[in-house]
């Protein structure tokens, strides 16, 4: 099985990756086009999160639609609900299998979500 790689990162990772039929997200954080943290609380940071889940799909040609699995790390446990209701606005019908954690994160944000799309060649 070959190995495809999607994207540019100033950190040494891959946005996206393929194997096989499976395409690979690395943790996507709150950061905008310009690099910065977005201002605001955990439902500015996971609506940002979530473009930019979005936007490494896309590289690799998928779309939120064939995410099987996301892993989900908040900074506080207590910014669940808020976290939840944007998170389940972007998937509506049929969400993925997820997990979610309280951990510290290695920067000043409040989440980081992976995720693994599906997408048969």
């Amino acid at each position: 099985m070959a190995k495809e790689c999607f994207g540019k990162s100033h950190v040494p990772l891959s946005p996206a990756v393929r194997a096989g039929d499976f395409v690979y997200i690395s943790g996507q954080v709150p950061v905008g086009a310009d690099g910065i943290v977005v201002k605001g609380g955990i439902t500015e940071q996971t609506e940002q999160v979530m473009a930019n889940v979005k936007a490494a799909l896309e590289l690799a040609g998928c779309t939120l639609d064939d995410v099987v699995k996301t892993t989900v790390w908040l900074e506080d446990a207590r910014d669940f609900g808020a976290f939840n209701a944007v998170y389940a606005k972007h998937f509506p019908k049929d969400p993925p299998a997820r997990t979610t954690v309280e951990s510290r994160l290695m920067v000043d944000i409040k989440i980081e979500v992976e995720a693994v799309a599906y997408k048969p060649v």
